[in-house]
């Protein structure tokens, strides 16, 4: 949570303190209002006046307590979720780690073994995790036609005919365990 989040939590949790009690204020106020009053009748237009204003503000105060109750029943809710979620993402991570430092290596070692520059070898590896010759030039601040000469130029190195090929150069043979692929072949 960011400052700018508590911080808005709080101005959020202000406004709501500070119009429930001008709600109940309005009830009060009115109340003590229509008592002091002392109609003659209920029936007069003066009478009828503040008592639906008293009501209106009592049903007001109500519900937008029932709401916030509500939203912030949810927004807890939300919170475990996101929370599991990250519990989740960083038990793989963790889980996946060595094994992805491992394939990283292997990846950089084959690069060189085909003798790619540096830069081929960045252009490569974003080409891997299936970025488009667009999205390459953007994040590595080159023109899109630099960025496919390289492709051109890694192709050629590697003897290979496309981004298709270097991706399965380098994930034709991963597999899932044997007890996941049995299961998944029901579908």
């Amino acid at each position: 949570m960011t400052d700018d989040d508590i911080l808005n939590g709080g101005s959020e949790r202000t406004l709501r303190w500070l119009l429930a009690v001008l709600l109940l204020a309005i009830v009060v106020g009115g109340t003590v209002d229509f008592v002091l009053d002392a109609p003659a009748t209920l029936w007069s237009g003066h009478a009828l006046y503040e008592l639906a204003m008293i009501a209106g503000a009592l049903v007001g105060a109500v519900l937008l307590w029932h709401g916030w109750w509500r939203t912030e029943r949810s927004l807890a809710e939300t919170r475990r979720a996101l929370e599991s979620h990250r519990a989740e993402r960083d038990a793989w991570r963790a889980s996946a780690q060595l094994a992805l430092e491992g394939l990283g290596q292997v990846i950089d070692e084959q690069f060189r073994r085909w003798a790619l520059t540096p830069t081929e070898r960045e252009i490569a590896l974003l080409l891997l995790k299936g970025r488009s010759h667009k999205e390459i030039a953007y994040t590595t601040g080159r023109s899109e036609r630099t960025v496919r000469q390289h492709a051109v130029a890694i192709y050629q190195k590697s003897g290979l005919g496309g981004r298709a090929e270097l991706a399965a150069f380098f994930l034709g043979d991963l597999a899932l365990p044997e007890g996941a692929r049995t299961a998944g072949e029901g579908r």
